[in-house]
């Protein structure tokens, strides 16, 4: 599967935006802070190779309404592969209100390096995750700790403090190619 996930970024490192699936560390730390027992609607954006998905159909309270996005179609393979019982659909995250029916997510996460996109791409995408999340609902998603001294990883974190009242980090993960930490931030 690694060979599998830096082809993708090769060829498109704009939609992949790493080289490598999280850590099975990084996917136990977001998926642990999401406090997933007690969320009825659960979203994921990016799910890649699955990682993170299959932690959270572990995690989560058998009642819960979990729905899955991934815009490349290998990768949404990949997840079904790995996780047959999640409902995976091939789309942009971009679009996550149309898979809500009217309806606000408790919880969202992000396998998104979205620290790693442009601008307009990240304004996008913070502001569906925004409107589509319950009063007090919490959004998860990670950044490289490298992340942080760049102008991009900064900017991420200034767009992050003005949608959420909330904006929390975790601790580090070394074990993961690259180093990475979760922002929790809660509406």
């Amino acid at each position: 599967m690694a060979l599998h996930f830096f082809k993708e970024f090769i060829r498109n490192p704009g939609f992949t935006g790493a080289i490598a699936s999280s850590s099975e560390e990084l996917a136990e730390l977001i998926t642990d802070k999401a406090k997933l027992k007690d969320k009825k609607l659960i979203l994921e954006l990016g799910s890649g190779t699955g990682i993170f998905t299959e932690k959270i159909m572990n995690k989560k309270n058998k009642h819960s309404h979990f729905i899955v996005l991934e815009i490349n179609p290998r990768f949404v393979n990949e997840t079904k592969l790995r996780v047959p019982n999640a409902k995976v659909y091939k789309d942009s995250a971009v679009n996550l209100r149309k898979y809500l029916k009217g309806k606000k997510a408790d919880c969202i996460i992000s396998g998104l390096p979205l620290a790693n996109f442009n601008p307009k791409l990240q304004d996008e995408l913070l502001n569906s995750v925004s409107s589509s999340l319950k009063s007090n609902g919490i959004f998860l998603t990670f950044a490289y700790l490298h992340g942080t001294v760049l102008i991009s990883g900064r900017r991420f974190k200034q767009k992050m403090d003005s949608r959420f009242r909330e904006v929390e980090t975790t601790r580090t993960v070394w074990k993961n190619l690259l180093p990475a930490f979760v922002y929790v931030a809660r509406k």
